[in-house]
């Protein structure tokens, strides 16, 4: 089974920022990219750390510690020293929310 998790209202999320929120089982970061949602897990494939102090360059988030960039829409990595892609969660629109899939 799945949930649909509230994350923020629209108007909340101006292009190019995003939200952490936290489910039961995972911390994911909820990006704003030209006005399309994407959902990506909170942890750098490299060691673990959290992306969330990171920043945005074009459509990739930048680790804050070692550099390792990671496209937002498909989770790959995109720049070194990490190698493993970031695992994406469904986001939805219901009304003016901003929701994200914890999958089961």
């Amino acid at each position: 089974m799945s949930n649909w998790i509230n994350v923020a209202k629209t108007s909340d999320f101006l292009p190019g920022t995003w939200h952490a929120v936290d489910t039961d089982r995972v911390s994911l970061l909820v990006f704003n990219i030209d006005g399309k949602f994407y959902a990506i897990e909170n942890l750098c494939t490299h060691d673990g750390g959290d992306l969330a102090g990171g920043w945005l360059e074009g459509e990739d988030i930048v680790c804050p510690r070692h550099g390792a960039r990671f496209c937002v829409k498909t989770g790959a990595v995109t720049r070194a020293p990490a190698y493993e892609d970031l695992t994406t969660y469904p986001v939805r629109v219901e009304g003016e929310m901003v929701q994200v899939q914890d999958q089961n």
